[in-house]
């Protein structure tokens, strides 16, 4: 029996939607697996705080904390100003928390798995940037790329490497949780499938698959955790990025 842990990250087409300009386009599982978490993440906010309970219930706490929890990490990253951004910060938090964590249920999809999901996420960001920082500040947006009491004779080279790290950004930004959720479903993809052919070979093979099982265990705790740290980082990267664009410079 062969087990191949690229398997669940195939993006399979569910039904055929149109053909634009000699192209198919289709429902796959990912958009599915996307219509989850939106509707999941709505359910949760929505029908949690309806009661408007002045002590809350547990689902209605479990709103409240993540609203809580993201605003203070907006405040503490971008300041008062970047709670304007908080309606945004917010919804990739969600997004990528509920994506991580429906991605751990057995035979789904980790739609964070998917490069391109997490560019796509990734670039929204760098523009929202981009595009505010200059908005907000005209050409002195610039001034993020001239770090303050640099020599003027390295001033060249430090203003170049400071553009590259800024156009590197959206690489780092998406490759991060990418590779995170894709190495941590692989290899508990590989310690399953060693209980499978273990327990396959007879009584000996149970006894053999007690150290995977264990693994198994141990790995799926660890990726829970992994997926609540890797939405953290994504949203926190996400406000001091938009910080450099409320206030530019060094």
């Amino acid at each position: 029996m062969q087990v191949d842990p690229i398997h669940q990250f195939q993006i399979k087409n569910l039904m055929p939607m149109m053909d634009l300009a000699g192209h198919h386009i289709d429902f796959t599982n990912s958009a599915l697996v996307m219509l989850i978490i939106v509707g999941s993440i709505s359910a949760l906010l929505i029908g949690a705080t309806a009661p408007r309970a002045v002590v809350p219930g547990r689902l209605q706490s479990i709103a409240e904390l993540s609203y809580e929890f993201v605003a203070n990490t907006v405040r503490s990253t971008a300041g008062n100003e970047g709670m304007r951004f908080f309606p945004f910060v917010f919804t990739l938090f969600m997004f990528v928390l509920f994506a991580n964590l429906i991605g751990l249920i057995p035979y789904s999809f980790t739609v964070t798995s998917q490069l391109i999901v997490t560019a796509t996420l990734a670039l929204l960001v760098f523009f929202i940037v981009v595009i505010y920082g200059f908005w907000r500040n005209g050409l002195h947006f610039l001034n993020l790329f001239v770090p303050k009491g640099v020599p003027k004779l390295i001033l060249p080279a430090i203003v170049v490497i400071e553009v590259l790290s800024f156009l590197s950004r959206p690489v780092s930004h998406s490759v991060r949780l990418f590779a995170n959720m894709l190495a941590g479903h692989i290899t508990l993809q590989v310690f399953a499938g060693f209980i499978i052919l273990l327990a396959g070979a007879g009584v000996l093979g149970w006894f053999g698959a007690v150290l995977p099982f264990a693994m198994v265990v141990m790995l799926t705790a660890l990726e829970l955790l992994v997926a609540f740290l890797q939405a953290y980082v994504f949203a926190i990267l996400t406000c001091i990025y938009l910080n450099d664009a409320i206030h530019p410079g060094h």
